[in-house]
Protein backbone atom coordinates (compact mmCIF):
# COMPACT_ATOMS: atom_id res chain seq x y z
CA UNK A 1 0.00 0.00 0.00
CA UNK A 2 1.28 3.43 -1.12
CA UNK A 3 2.30 6.17 1.87
CA UNK A 4 0.68 9.37 1.09
CA UNK A 5 2.15 11.71 3.13
CA UNK A 6 1.11 15.77 3.69
CA UNK A 7 4.40 17.86 3.35
CA UNK A 8 3.83 19.86 6.33
CA UNK A 9 0.07 19.42 6.85
CA UNK A 10 -0.31 20.47 3.20
CA UNK A 11 -3.42 18.96 1.44
CA UNK A 12 -4.25 20.42 -1.68
CA UNK A 13 -1.49 23.09 -2.57
CA UNK A 14 0.82 24.98 -0.59
CA UNK A 15 -0.34 27.22 2.66
CA UNK A 16 3.02 29.17 3.97
CA UNK A 17 0.62 30.40 6.40
CA UNK A 18 -0.10 27.26 8.39
CA UNK A 19 2.53 24.96 7.23
CA UNK A 20 4.47 22.93 10.55
CA UNK A 21 1.77 24.78 12.67
CA UNK A 22 0.80 21.60 15.33
CA UNK A 23 -3.18 21.81 14.77
CA UNK A 24 -2.83 21.95 11.24
CA UNK A 25 -0.67 18.93 11.22
CA UNK A 26 -2.71 16.86 13.13
CA UNK A 27 -5.70 17.57 10.61
CA UNK A 28 -3.77 15.93 8.10
CA UNK A 29 -2.88 13.28 10.92
CA UNK A 30 -6.55 12.74 11.69
CA UNK A 31 -7.49 12.62 8.14
CA UNK A 32 -5.39 9.17 8.11
CA UNK A 33 -2.42 10.95 6.07
CA UNK A 34 1.63 10.78 6.94
CA UNK A 35 2.85 14.13 7.47
CA UNK A 36 6.45 15.55 6.81
CA UNK A 37 7.26 18.22 9.70
CA UNK A 38 10.18 20.47 9.84
CA UNK A 39 11.68 20.39 12.99
CA UNK A 40 14.40 22.34 15.01
CA UNK A 41 16.40 22.02 18.75
CA UNK A 42 16.98 25.33 20.11
CA UNK A 43 18.20 25.62 23.68
CA UNK A 44 16.74 22.34 24.41
CA UNK A 45 13.00 23.23 23.13
CA UNK A 46 11.46 21.79 20.10
CA UNK A 47 10.30 23.60 17.32
CA UNK A 48 8.77 23.08 14.15
CA UNK A 49 9.13 25.28 10.95
CA UNK A 50 10.85 25.44 7.65
CA UNK A 51 13.91 27.02 6.83
CA UNK A 52 14.40 30.57 8.05
CA UNK A 53 13.94 30.11 12.00
CA UNK A 54 12.88 33.80 12.22
CA UNK A 55 10.27 33.03 10.79
CA UNK A 56 7.46 30.85 12.24
CA UNK A 57 8.10 29.02 14.70
CA UNK A 58 5.57 26.44 17.06
CA UNK A 59 7.09 25.12 20.13
CA UNK A 60 5.85 21.29 20.53
CA UNK A 61 6.77 18.73 23.29
CA UNK A 62 8.41 15.26 22.26
CA UNK A 63 5.19 13.71 22.81
CA UNK A 64 4.18 15.23 19.54
CA UNK A 65 6.87 14.10 17.80
CA UNK A 66 6.40 10.75 18.57
CA UNK A 67 3.43 9.81 16.70
CA UNK A 68 3.76 7.07 14.15
CA UNK A 69 2.83 8.75 11.16
CA UNK A 70 5.01 11.78 11.06
CA UNK A 71 8.01 11.70 9.45
CA UNK A 72 10.43 14.40 11.35
CA UNK A 73 13.14 16.53 9.04
CA UNK A 74 15.58 17.48 11.14
CA UNK A 75 16.61 21.09 10.24
CA UNK A 76 19.57 21.41 12.16
CA UNK A 77 22.39 18.40 13.49
CA UNK A 78 21.33 19.34 17.35
CA UNK A 79 17.17 18.32 16.21
CA UNK A 80 19.14 15.30 14.24
CA UNK A 81 20.64 14.06 17.53
CA UNK A 82 18.04 14.80 19.95
CA UNK A 83 15.50 12.55 17.41
CA UNK A 84 17.75 9.83 16.92
CA UNK A 85 18.24 9.13 20.54
CA UNK A 86 14.66 9.09 21.43
CA UNK A 87 13.79 6.71 18.74
CA UNK A 88 11.73 9.43 16.48
CA UNK A 89 11.37 8.66 12.96
CA UNK A 90 13.78 11.46 11.25
CA UNK A 91 15.99 12.46 8.61
CA UNK A 92 18.30 14.86 7.78
CA UNK A 93 19.12 16.27 4.15
CA UNK A 94 19.91 19.32 2.18
CA UNK A 95 20.13 18.90 -1.84
CA UNK A 96 21.42 15.40 -1.66
CA UNK A 97 19.27 13.10 -3.83
CA UNK A 98 18.70 10.64 -1.00
CA UNK A 99 18.75 9.98 2.24
CA UNK A 100 17.93 7.26 4.71
CA UNK A 101 15.58 7.64 7.36
CA UNK A 102 16.32 6.46 10.73
CA UNK A 103 14.13 3.44 10.23
CA UNK A 104 15.00 2.55 6.93
CA UNK A 105 13.09 4.79 4.64
CA UNK A 106 15.29 5.92 1.25
CA UNK A 107 13.85 9.74 1.04
CA UNK A 108 14.37 10.62 -2.37
CA UNK A 109 14.57 14.51 -3.64
CA UNK A 110 12.20 15.75 -6.20
CA UNK A 111 15.31 15.56 -9.35
CA UNK A 112 15.04 11.25 -7.99
CA UNK A 113 13.34 9.89 -10.68
CA UNK A 114 13.28 6.14 -9.69
CA UNK A 115 12.22 4.87 -6.85
CA UNK A 116 12.83 1.68 -4.55
CA UNK A 117 11.00 -0.66 -2.55
CA UNK A 118 10.79 1.48 1.14
CA UNK A 119 11.00 4.83 -1.25
CA UNK A 120 9.38 7.96 -0.54
CA UNK A 121 9.04 10.47 -3.67
CA UNK A 122 9.09 14.11 -2.41
CA UNK A 123 6.67 16.43 -4.43
CA UNK A 124 6.63 14.20 -7.35
CA UNK A 125 4.40 17.37 -9.09
CA UNK A 126 7.62 19.20 -9.45
CA UNK A 127 9.74 17.13 -11.95
CA UNK A 128 6.22 15.30 -13.25
CA UNK A 129 7.55 12.34 -11.51
CA UNK A 130 6.31 9.17 -12.08
CA UNK A 131 5.28 7.67 -8.58
CA UNK A 132 4.27 3.59 -9.83
CA UNK A 133 8.54 2.78 -8.17
CA UNK A 134 7.94 4.11 -5.36
CA UNK A 135 6.39 3.02 -1.88
CA UNK A 136 5.06 6.73 -0.99
CA UNK A 137 4.40 9.96 -1.99
CA UNK A 138 5.33 13.31 -0.13
CA UNK A 139 3.26 16.18 -1.47
CA UNK A 140 1.97 19.88 -1.00
CA UNK A 141 -1.06 18.58 -2.47
CA UNK A 142 -1.56 14.52 -1.14
CA UNK A 143 -5.20 14.79 -1.31
CA UNK A 144 -4.90 14.44 -4.97
CA UNK A 145 -3.23 11.29 -4.79
CA UNK A 146 -5.80 9.16 -2.79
Amino acid sequence: MMKLISHRGNLLGKNPDLENRPDYILQALRKGYHCEIDVWLIRNKIFLGHDNIRKKMYEVKIDFLKHKKLWCHAKNIEALYFMKINNIHCFWHEEDLVTITNKGWIWCHPRQKKGFKNSITVLPELYKTKINTFSGICSDFIQKYK
